[in-house]
């Protein structure tokens, strides 16, 4: 009798056990906003290949991602800039090695309201806009209309390209500037906005925007964003987007990473509008 009972215990937690659900791998990915929907698209796309790996996708900025891979609350960072020297030192400081994962291009379209006429700007111009020098699109040639400024936020990897690639290195001083917590909020209040200027990621473009086109002087030549003239180095707003990871991963982050660095997470990237790091195969 005993023996039977004791058969019967462990049939029932034989299939108790294989009733349970098996627990499946999480990797948390934090930070910019630009590489948001890279993120969001490959891990939804992977997922669906390896369903053991479920992938938690968070925004916040290139700074919250950094900070996010030195203080271990993340398996990734997405950043949109290079680390800063002092990020680098708190990392080493707190034994974390940032490895960087090159996943793809980017260029900064600047942006108005598609009811605008003006079709160009040059960088002296834009640098003129984003310190409050000029404050009225009558002054670049277009209509009696003021001037909004709409910037991402100072933390933000997308500020900080903007900054060294276009301001030269400097702040955005115009009075009255829209500070922003993310590109969508940008894109946002430029479609919203007559009179605005903002800048955004060629992900993010869409027909509520207009993108502009610009160079670095008068003489020209004025080139619009779009993945061809990033390609062909043509476009002067250009970045490349990474991924952080501390030191080399294994596991299931390194299938993810391998992913998105593979032909199939390439041509993801180009989906989001993006521009991938290679040339695909057919």
């Amino acid at each position: 009798m005993q023996c039977t009972i004791r058969k019967l215990a462990t049939l029932v937690f034989m299939v108790s056990t294989l009733a349970l659900p098996v627990l499946a791998d999480t990797i948390t990915v934090k930070g910019s906003t630009t590489n948001l929907p890279i993120a969001q698209l490959t891990a939804e796309e992977f997922n669906a290949i390896r369903p053991d790996i479920v992938i938690s996708v968070q925004g916040g900025g290139s700074g919250t991602g950094i900070a996010a891979i030195i203080d271990g609350t993340a398996d990734i960072g997405n950043t949109s800039r290079f680390m800063r020297v002092s990020e680098w030192s708190n990392a080493v400081a707190k034994g974390v090695l940032p490895y960087n994962w090159y996943i793809a291009n980017d260029g900064l379209a600047v942006v108005v309201h598609p009811s605008n006429p003006v079709q160009e700007l040059t960088f002296t111009q834009i640098q003129g806009m984003y310190a409050g020098t000029i404050t009225n699109w009558s002054q670049v040639g277009g209509p009696d209309l003021r001037l909004v400024v709409v910037s991402r936020d100072t933390a933000s990897g997308t500020f900080g390209s903007f900054k060294d690639l276009v301001l030269d290195g400097a702040e955005v001083t115009a009075p009255g500037a829209l500070f922003q917590p993310s590109t969508a909020a940008v894109e946002g209040t430029v479609a919203a906005t007559p009179g605005a200027i903002g800048y955004i990621g060629l992900g993010y473009l869409n027909p509520r925007v207009r993108a502009l086109a610009v160079a670095r002087t008068e003489a020209g030549p004025f080139v619009l964003p779009s993945i061809d003239n990033v390609v062909a180095g043509q476009y002067a707003i250009s970045r490349p987007l990474f991924m952080i990871t501390n030191d080399f991963p294994t596991g299931a982050v390194l299938d993810y990473i391998n992913f998105i660095l593979s032909d199939a997470g390439q041509r993801l990237v180009l989906e989001t509008g993006y521009v991938p790091v290679r040339v695909l195969t057919r």
